[in-house]
């Protein structure tokens, strides 16, 4: 689903003034009826995520990380069972896996004199259990479970949908009868910075006249922040390397991002109905 820049604007104003939860989330369904679930959920996200980045040194000082800690050890001291890090995350505006990784980090160095791994943090995270300490162990269980937009699980989540996404694109590629090469095997062959496809044959859009080398997936909705990230560490140079592409935002696009076709990079919504192979179009 393609948004103009007004209609995406209006949608991240509305965000802009609702806590990030599942209600809020329900509320934006409802304001905008006719935009579908799977984008309004995307933008959701990315809008989310930007704002916790904007945030994110306010929360990271030693000030900061030291009232977090305290409260929490308050807090479970009066009532262990109460939901203390997730209701702290929701007072201070911030994520409630990311405040767990906080309090689970002061909580390890205090235990351990050191400063832990973030290898050994992110584990503890995945599986709480790890945590030597039941009662830290539910309240950073309780956070992860009830973040939507942060953490291993929504991590796992989103892995999951890129992948789907993916494998759908093999099969629409096949299903046409188009050769191509994977990025797995790309990168068995060196390479370093590669689409999701290669396509062995060109193809060219029968409408619109424009040759396409290689296609890469994006399981997501395409802002102006993530798609000119996206240009400059990905997008050209697949096109320096392998030629003109199509870029596919499974969840839509703000459609004034779609001004580089004369140079190369194609943006689409869907996988496109109109290709023909140039080699089966030389032959005619």
């Amino acid at each position: 689903m393609k948004l103009t820049k007004a209609q995406y604007d209006e949608i991240a104003q509305f965000l802009g003034h609702v806590q990030p939860t599942r209600q809020s989330l329900r509320k934006l369904k409802e304001k905008f009826p006719s935009q579908s679930q799977s984008t309004l959920l995307s933008i959701f996200s990315q809008e989310y995520q930007k704002q916790i980045k904007r945030t994110h040194a306010k929360h990271h000082t030693a000030e900061a990380i030291e009232t977090y800690y305290q409260r929490y050890l308050n807090g479970v001291m009066k009532n262990a069972a109460a939901p203390i890090l997730l209701e702290l995350a929701n007072e201070v505006d911030f994520a409630p896996s990311l405040m767990a990784r906080i309090v689970l980090e002061r909580f390890l160095q205090e235990k351990e004199q050191a400063i832990p791994s973030k290898t050994l943090i992110n584990s503890m995270l995945r599986d709480p259990s790890q945590i030597p300490d039941g009662v830290l162990a539910n309240q950073v269980y309780q956070c992860t479970v009830n973040d939507c937009c942060y953490g291993p699980l929504v991590d796992c989540i989103k892995h999951a949908i890129g992948h789907e996404h993916e494998v759908l694109l093999r099969e629409m590629l096949l299903e046409k009868n188009l050769s191509f090469i994977a990025e797995d095997q790309l990168r068995a062959k060196g390479y370093d910075k590669t689409p999701d496809f290669i396509l062995e044959v060109p193809v060219a859009l029968a409408v619109e006249g424009h040759i396409i080398h290689w296609i890469e997936s994006k399981a997501s909705f395409g802002d102006e922040s993530s798609h000119q990230a996206y240009l400059q560490d990905q997008f050209w140079s697949y096109w320096n390397r392998f030629g003109p592409g199509l870029v596919i935002y499974w969840y839509g696009f703000i459609e004034e991002l779609d001004c580089h076709r004369e140079r190369g990079i194609l943006l689409k919504d869907c996988f496109p109905t109109d290709i023909v192979t140039l080699r089966h179009s030389m032959a005619q």
